[in-house]
């Protein structure tokens, strides 16, 4: 059983995250790119993005950014954005506060390096935060969760019908989860491509939050 899309009232616990975008002519997606930035896969997203001049908002792992600036550099270079998904890939329901929001932040010097940015954007891994660290970390960033979850990173997941699923699901102003990582790479080298093309080809438009 996938969880594509959180409901209505978790939602509403988390009123100050945000989950999706306003509809807007013509529509748009935002499409976000969780747990990079990688060599292996982030490049195969650049360049699928490239195809269709569309852009995206890449939620990066500190640790991986150290390890792999240049692609980093790559990222923003292609007109995309960065934004911060904690330095270890932390839960927020199994660590302290203190020691996330210390995660968090050295996650963002990382990023402020790179890009330097008023307000930044996090999103929290697995989604997993509470309401006190959500109204905690809404001072310094905006927080930002999920219209659609597409469960790339589920390897017992059919690639085809990972796709259906998420053309499915997906509606005007949707903020859309997919992983560039090694663990999601079979579902999203066959996922990614096609959902670009069919939504072109419908006249949607591709953004970064």
């Amino acid at each position: 059983m996938h969880l594509h899309r959180m409901p209505e009232l978790v939602r509403g616990l988390f009123p100050d995250c945000l989950w999706t975008m306003p509809a807007t002519d013509p529509p748009t997606l935002y499409l976000t790119f969780d747990d990079g930035p990688i060599p292996e896969e982030t490049p195969f997203v650049l360049e699928q993005l490239a195809r269709y001049e569309a852009r995206g908002t890449f939620f990066c792992v500190g640790e991986n950014l150290e390890r792999h600036p240049e692609v980093a550099r790559q990222v923003l270079a292609e007109g995309h954005r960065l934004a911060n998904h904690t330095y270890h890939h932390l839960s927020g329901w199994r660590h302290a506060r203190p020691a996330y929001l210390a995660d968090v932040a050295r996650c963002q010097a990382v990023l402020q390096a790179l890009q330097p940015e008023a307000r930044p954007l996090l999103r929290p891994p697995y989604g997993r935060i509470t309401r006190g660290l959500a109204r905690e970390l809404h001072a310094t960033h905006q927080v930002v969760m999920w219209d659609l979850l597409t469960c790339d990173y589920d390897r017992d997941y059919a690639p085809a019908q990972c796709l259906a699923t998420a053309i499915r699901l997906t509606r005007p102003g949707s903020i859309v989860v997919f992983h560039d990582s090694v663990k999601a790479s079979p579902n999203l080298r066959y996922v990614l491509p096609r959902y670009l093309g069919h939504f072109a080809g419908l006249g949607y438009r591709f953004a970064a939050l």
